[in-house]
């Protein structure tokens, strides 16, 4: 991958649906040429897909909660067994397996503080392995890419 190719996510980034034309045009490429390299990073797995990023402001009275998970330990057995059942709570609308003093950080939106004590009892306190939740209320959102 050269800077080309960089140029190239760099535009993908801010507008995946730019014509071929116009992001040619932005990154000093013929069309073709383009077209080709955007190809050939589709087909390396450098770019998997494409996606509809849709705003997903909490709504008026909602809250975001940052939430730092650490397990009892980390082995594989427990890691899949967390992952499978943070999957199935809707509230949870990131996941990330970590480095550092936590292994995931989560992203868990609430209607407010009282909904959210509810999500901590009945759903992150009771996954499998939990040793130790810390959990942040954010204040607003500042930038999303």
């Amino acid at each position: 991958m050269d800077e080309k190719d960089r140029a190239i996510l760099r535009q993908l980034r801010q507008d995946a649906r730019m014509p071929n034309a116009k992001l040619a045009q932005a990154v000093g490429l013929s069309p073709s040429a383009c077209l080709r390299r955007l190809r050939l990073l589709e087909r390396s797995g450098i770019i998997r897909g494409y996606t509809v990023v849709l705003d997903e402001a909490p709504p008026r009275e909602g809250v975001v909660v940052i939430v730092q998970i650490t397990l009892e330990r980390q082995t594989d057995e427990h890691l899949r067994r967390f992952e499978e059942a943070v999957r199935k709570c809707p509230e949870v609308r990131e996941c990330h397996l970590m480095t550092g003093l936590a292994d995931y950080l989560l992203r868990v939106e609430a209607r407010d503080a009282a909904d959210y004590e509810r999500i901590h009892k009945e759903a992150l306190s009771r996954m499998p392995g939990v040793a130790r939740i810390q959990s942040s209320f954010a204040i607003r959102t500042v930038i999303r890419a």
